[in-house]
């Protein structure tokens, strides 16, 4: 079996291990680390990363791997997997997406051992977490006031990631080329093979979107042989591509329709009216698709995003 070293410990085969990196202290000179938890089979296989909270803001990215963690729900009986509930503590800490000085740890890859806090895990990750692995999950949330229904994120022409998220089999599967400096591409440019998966909003926690992270990540285990099966994927809907129907006016937003429903093109997603009752106006739909993403603020300005819809083949 190959060896496998974090921060200096060694991870021998049946281990189940806690390991903890320091990054750098706060104001107040507490010490903040980076934990991670290793399980790791006696028999060889995959190594797969499970990761949340990349945006300290995305709770139930968090709070679903920690039910994994709680709940024992995972141990591999073949591989490895390796846990980092809270990658973004300085982010949880103040309830943002963001570090101290506004960095986004995942444009800040592949980092730097000397750089900026975000540039300092990022250079953690890329040198000591992602030579080991072989594949990933990081799990993320919308934004603020913006829900995302349960759906995986890959770049369609990376064949093996495709295939994993057909395993992993929530409702969506949305194509997403790399973005520059990400955490996925970084693993890319390494040959391992990451998804995101999206569920819910940030600062909000939503158990339908963590119940599927964790029924997801288990169905993508037990493709792998690292677990028992114990459920049948969802029927999963390819998006080819997606856009968002913007707000043409300021307003009190009403929508018509919910996360998940198909939508047809010409169709009233929702009405924006002002305080008094005066100005209605209808925001329809400009194509079929499904309904990915929606906005849960109810007073929106002209141009805000308002509806996600995505696109199928053909």
């Amino acid at each position: 079996m190959k060896e496998m070293v974090i921060n200096g410990v060694r991870i021998r085969p049946g281990q189940t291990l806690n390991i903890e990196i320091a990054i750098a202290r706060l104001p107040t000179h507490t010490l903040i680390d980076l934990p991670i938890f290793i399980k790791r089979a006696k028999e060889d296989g995959p190594v797969v990363l499970i990761s949340g909270g990349v945006h300290g803001d995305e709770i139930n990215g968090i709070v679903a791997v920690k039910r994994m963690l709680e709940e024992d729900v995972i141990s591999p009986l073949m591989g490895t997997i390796i846990f980092i509930p809270l990658v973004n503590v300085y982010g949880f800490l103040s309830n943002s997406r963001t570090f101290p000085d506004g960095r986004d740890l995942n444009r800040s890859f592949p980092g730097s051992r000397k750089g900026s806090l975000a540039a300092q895990i990022a250079f953690i990750l890329t040198n000591d977490i992602i030579p080991l692995i072989d594949y990933g999950i990081d799990f993320h949330t919308g934004g603020r006031m913006l829900s995302n229904f349960p759906q995986v994120r890959v770049d369609y022409r990376d064949k093996k990631v495709l295939e994993l998220a057909k395993a992993f089999g929530t409702h969506f599967i949305l194509n997403s080329p790399h973005i520059d400096k990400s955490f996925r591409k970084e693993a890319f440019k390494q040959r391992k093979h990451i998804m995101v998966y999206e569920g819910g909003e940030s600062m909000r926690l939503d158990d339908y979107a963590v119940e599927e992270a964790v029924a997801g990540t288990k169905r993508l285990l037990a493709h792998l042989g690292m677990i028992e099966k114990d459920s049948e994927p969802k029927d999963t809907i390819m998006i080819s591509e997606s856009s968002w129907m913007r707000a043409k006016i300021s307003g009190i937003f009403t929508s018509t329709v919910q996360l998940g429903d198909f939508v047809k093109k010409g169709q009233i997603l929702a009405k924006i009216s002002d305080p008094y009752g005066k100005v209605k106006v209808p925001v329809k739909c400009t194509t079929n698709g499904y309904v990915v993403g929606l906005n849960n603020n109810p007073v929106v300005n002209a141009g805000d995003a308002l509806v996600h819809v995505g696109k199928t083949f053909g």
